[in-house]
């Protein structure tokens, strides 16, 4: 796997991933950017988000439950100061649909959490995750 990010102009870069995908990452104006890309750190969270979410979804249609909607939100507390790492995070996941078991919800989590998120696994390391779930009925 590999990326490349290519300079554009000011702090505006366009990023290139081994499948042809590419995306404009770019910095708040108060920094010196212009607000026509993501952050970096913002990626991350989309990355964690989307990874969990992929797995949970997944395992959860594999277990036959009728989900109609599902969402995953991610929230980091940030250091004060530089490098402004993350230093909490909270994954949300917000799932609704017809007569939902929770057990099969919190199985999925599990399961993205232990087995096969490589992006929660990694960020894991150096952070904590905290993990919330809410199930709503359609």
């Amino acid at each position: 796997m590999d990326a490349i990010v290519s300079w554009q102009d000011g702090l505006q870069f366009t990023a290139a991933a081994t499948s042809g995908h590419k995306i404009t990452l770019d910095g708040d104006p108060a920094v010196g950017g212009t607000d026509l890309g993501a952050r970096p750190l913002e990626l991350m969270l989309m990355s964690l988000a989307g990874c969990t979410g992929m797995d949970v979804i997944s395992i959860l249609k594999k277990k036959r439950q009728d989900v109609t909607a599902f969402e995953v939100k991610t929230h980091a507390e940030r250091a004060e100061n530089h490098p402004k790492v993350f230093t909490a995070v909270t994954i949300e996941y917000i799932i609704t649909g017809h007569n939902i078991d929770p057990k099969a919800v919190e199985r999925a989590i599990d399961l993205s959490e232990n087995a096969y998120c490589p992006a929660q696994a990694m960020l894991s390391q150096a952070v904590p995750i905290q993990h919330t779930y809410q199930i709503i009925e359609a």
